[in-house]
C-alpha cells in the first residue's frame, strides 16, 4: 500500500467512476483499474462494487475510506510541519453555518487574503452537524457553528454571542408573546437547527408546539416572511442585513437568550499553518467582542 494508491482510492470515490478519477489525476484508467486491484489484492477485501460502468463502496470500502482520509491528512500534516518557518500556504477549506458565511465571513476573509496571500481558502456551507461530521473526517479544516456543542475529537473556540430576532410581515401587527404566533405559518431551518430549537423551547413555556415549515435558505425565509406569510426566528446579523429592504419587523425576547458561535478543528491535526493563522485572526477579531 503507498500514498498514490490511497489517492487513487479517494478519487474513485469523490469522483464515482475510474475514468473522471484518471481525468483528475492526469493518468490513463487502465493505471488506476491495475492499483486498485493490487490494493484489494493486498487489502484481501474488495472495495468497490462494480455495477457496469458505476463504482460504489463495499462495506469494508466504507471501513477503508476512514483509514485513508487519516493517513492522507497526516501526510499532507507532515509536509507542512517540514516547513516551520514559511508563510502559511496552500489550501484551507472552512465550513459555516449560512448566517455566519453571509454576514460574519466576508469581511474576515477579505482581511485574511490581504495576510496571506498564498493560501486558497474553500468555503463549505451547510447545517452545523454536517460541517462537523466533515470536520471529523478531515473533509474540512475547521468549521464556524451556532449553540453549545462537545465533541470529543474537536478543539473549539468561543468567537462570538449572536442575539436572535423573532420576525414577522409588518402587515400582521405586533408581536408581545408566544400565542401570538398562534395560526401563523413559522418558516425555520430543518430539524437539527440550533435556532429552531431555540424557537422550540420558548414555545414551550407556554405549553405550546406548533408545525414548522423547513426551509434551508434564510433568503428564502426572509422573502417568505417579508410577503406576509408568517414568521421565522433567525440571527441578528441576518435580521440587519434584509430590513431595510423588506416589510419586516424585528422583536426580541429575553427568554431567547442569544447563541454561540463557535470554530471547531480537528484536535489530532497539530500543525496547520493556513488553520492556526486563521484562528489567531479569529481571536483577534472577535476577543473584544464577545
Amino acid at each position: 500500500m503507498d500514498i498514490q494508491q490511497l489517492k487513487m482510492f479517494q478519487s474513485i470515490v469523490e469522483c464515482g467512476s475510474m475514468v473522471q478519477a484518471a481525468t483528475k489525476l492526469h493518468c490513463v484508467p487502465s493505471n488506476i483499474t491495475i492499483r486498485i486491484k493490487q490494493l484489494e489484492a493486498e487489502l484481501k477485501a474488495p472495495l468497490f462494487l462494480r455495477e457496469g460502468k458505476t463504482l460504489k463502496l463495499t462495506a469494508s470500502g466504507e471501513i477503508f475510506l476512514e483509514y485513508s482520509q487519516k493517513i492522507l491528512a497526516l501526510c499532507d500534516e507532515a509536509k507542512r510541519s517540514i516547513h516551520p518557518d514559511a508563510a502559511p500556504s496552500g489550501p484551507l477549506r472552512i465550513g459555516a453555518i449560512e448566517s455566519s458565511a453571509t454576514t460574519r465571513l466576508p469581511r474576515l476573509l477579505a482581511q485574511y487574503h490581504q495576510l496571506y496571500p498564498d493560501v486558497s481558502i474553500q468555503i463549505t456551507t451547510g447545517t452545523w452537524k454536517q460541517l462537523l461530521q466533515d470536520v471529523v473526517q478531515h473533509k474540512l479544516d475547521g468549521a464556524i457553528v451556532a449553540g453549545q456543542i462537545q465533541l470529543p475529537l474537536l478543539h473549539k473556540l468561543e468567537i462570538y454571542q449572536e442575539n436572535m430576532v423573532l420576525i414577522a410581515p409588518t402587515s400582521i401587527g405586533e408581536i408581545h408573546c408566544q400565542e401570538d404566533l398562534i395560526d401563523r405559518e413559522i418558516f425555520m431551518w430543518t430539524e437539527g437547527c440550533p435556532y429552531r430549537a431555540a424557537l422550540e423551547e420558548w414555545l414551550k413555556l407556554k405549553n405550546l408546539s406548533l408545525p414548522m415549515t423547513g426551509i434551508t435558505s434564510y433568503a428564502t425565509i426572509i422573502g417568505c416572511v417579508s410577503a406576509g406569510s408568517g414568521v421565522s426566528l433567525v440571527p441578528q446579523s441576518i435580521f440587519e442585513q434584509y430590513k431595510t429592504m423588506t416589510n419586516i419587523c424585528g422583536y426580541q425576547f429575553t427568554q431567547l437568550s442569544s447563541m454561540q458561535n463557535q470554530f471547531f478543528w480537528h484536535q489530532n491535526v497539530q500543525h496547520h499553518k493556513a488553520r492556526d493563522a486563521f484562528i489567531e485572526l479569529l481571536k483577534t477579531e472577535f476577543s473584544n467582542k464577545k
